[in-house]
């Protein structure tokens, strides 16, 4: 269990079921985060949604749940295992900013440097990088339209589909899928107006993170990420990710290191052999408390 001082919790009032919960943001992209290792009760659809919820809940753009790593798990090294779900109450396998969020958790419970934890898509290292930056290792990214997935088989490269100056995306997976688009001015792309249709396109049938990229100079880029279900995020890790893979597979950056400055601020991507990326940025707590959980089940 957490149990450093800095996330001890109060008693809580009496309630007739109560989790405690820890909400973290990196680069204001909001997590609330629950500790599931010795939970008996399941989590429903309509606990995360409640939960994520800024007008009923605790308010964030994910859950994340806090899981003993499986017998596999343990036999790579996991700590512990994580699971993510959307503010729809569905489970994706991956996002960048909550492993942060999640590592640098883990990182104080077990006093250690290095932590590997347990994702849906396979284990994932994560480190420390500084006093609250973390670094965590992504991937392989894939650009196979069977694995994003789509459906048909198109160039993923360059993509037949177009949203306004959404034009010649590239799609790829890095745990959950991306569509990534370059323009030459970031600032006139009005995501919520063009990139629902991206998202929705039936090339998609599970939907698609849908990236607008500008290309500032050979080591950076500026971005913007429109999430499933429907969020225009402040910051997305493996948006940054793959938005930087995608700038050097077109060849419009050459450098491995490439500094990605989202809205809610910059993340560091370094790109590694076999497709794997490291991405670094900071961390920061918001709030502790207690949610209210299902009695039934």
């Amino acid at each position: 269990m957490i149990h450093t001082d800095l996330l001890s919790l109060p008693s809580p009032i009496e309630l007739p079921m109560h989790w405690p919960f820890i909400k973290m943001h990196g680069l204001e992209n909001y997590f609330v985060i629950l500790d599931r290792r010795d939970a008996s009760k399941p989590l429903n659809d309509d606990d995360i949604v409640r939960i994520c919820s800024t007008n009923v809940g605790v308010g964030g753009e994910q859950l994340l749940t806090i899981e003993r790593a499986s017998d596999e798990g343990l036999r790579t090294g996991a700590y512990a295992a994580m699971r993510i779900f959307n503010i729809d109450g569905k489970e994706v396998g991956a996002c960048g900013n909550a492993t942060r969020c999640m590592a640098y958790l883990l990182l104080e419970e077990s006093g250690k440097d290095e932590v590997v934890m347990e994702l849906a898509g396979g284990v994932v290292h994560s480190r420390r990088a500084g006093p609250t930056e973390v670094s965590v290792t992504l991937g392989p990214i894939s650009m196979d339209w069977r694995k994003i997935p789509l459906s048909q088989e198109v160039d993923t490269l360059h993509l037949p589909i177009q949203s306004g100056p959404l034009t010649d995306g590239i799609a790829l997976y890095i745990g959950n899928p991306h569509a990534v688009f370059f323009c030459d001015q970031l600032d006139s792309v009005d995501m919520a107006r063009y990139a629902p249709a991206v998202q929705n396109d039936p090339l998609f049938p599970e939907g698609v993170n849908v990236g607008a990229a500008q290309v500032i100079d050979e080591q950076s880029l500026r971005l913007k990420v429109w999430e499933r279900p429907g969020v225009l995020t402040k910051a997305c890790g493996t948006g940054a990710s793959v938005a930087a893979y995608a700038a050097f597979k077109r060849g419009l950056i050459t450098s491995r290191k490439i500094a990605v400055h989202l809205p809610g601020g910059r993340l560091d991507i370094e790109l590694l052999d076999g497709g794997r990326v490291r991405m670094t940025g900071p961390v920061a707590f918001c709030c502790h408390g207690f949610v209210l959980g299902n009695t039934k089940g």
